[in-house]
């Protein structure tokens, strides 16, 4: 069970307080975009959570800038974005009303949010980055298993099941027992790319490593663009800015 306030803290900002049944301790949480969270266990006095803020007042502080950097670094969606996945494209508008909604229809991810706040905000910033990842899970969901099959099929390869993921750091991975994650932002990607991703998967039923065997076969099936491809891949990243 959880509960959540968001507070303001003189000096520090907005906090969100986070009462977790799960929680053993107390503990803080700096996101970017998603502010500061102060988790803490069932049963934890207003003292001990006053006195634990106070005595982590600079931590935060310091924390908080360098996520600010990092925020800066990253896109800012606006009404001026242009952003388009294969089944809908991304509008963003300010409206009369109170709260930020998030809408899938007629082709579009429409994201209305309070034209009293910047859509900067981080709250803001945070819905749209979500609802950018809930349309690329549909779409990824919808094509890169049927894709995958296709492939496999195509040049002999057999493999047991596959997952779609919102990967960090990875486009893909295949386990020793043939079954493939796939990242969900593959969809992002050009169709050539998306394929040599599942291609590379694919060749990793056979050869689990990334020695000369594996090469040989990516570059066969690949038709002698792995190099080319690989280089391509590099440009890529698998988070949106």
């Amino acid at each position: 069970m959880l509960t959540k306030d968001l507070v303001n803290i003189d000096g520090v900002g907005p906090v969100m307080l986070v009462c977790s049944q799960r929680a053993s301790r107390l503990s803080i949480r700096v996101k970017p975009f998603k502010g500061i969270e102060v988790v803490f266990p069932f049963g934890t006095s207003p003292r001990q959570l006053s006195a634990f803020i106070e005595n982590h007042r600079q931590w935060m502080l310091d924390a908080i800038q360098k996520v600010k950097q990092h925020e800066h670094k990253q896109t800012i969606f606006d009404e001026s974005t242009v952003f388009k996945t294969r089944f809908f494209a991304l509008k963003i508008e300010p409206d009369v009303r109170h709260n930020v909604q998030l809408t899938f229809k007629n082709g579009l991810l429409h994201v209305r949010y309070p034209s009293h706040m910047s859509v900067a905000t981080s709250s803001i910033q945070e819905v749209i980055r979500g609802g950018i990842e809930q349309a690329l899970r549909y779409e990824a969901k919808s094509f890169l298993p049927k894709r995958t099959f296709e492939l496999a099929q195509q040049h002999g390869f057999a493999f047991n099941t596959i997952t779609v993921k919102n990967l960090k750091s990875r486009w893909g991975s295949c386990s020793g027992k043939k079954n493939i994650n796939l990242n969900l932002h593959l969809m992002r990607l050009p169709d050539h790319l998306i394929d040599y991703v599942l291609l590379h998967e694919l060749c990793h039923t056979v050869e689990m490593n990334h020695g000369p065997r594996f090469k040989a076969l990516l570059d066969k099936v690949t038709v002698g663009q792995r190099v080319r491809l690989e280089a391509e891949m590099k440009n890529q990243r698998t988070v949106v800015y």
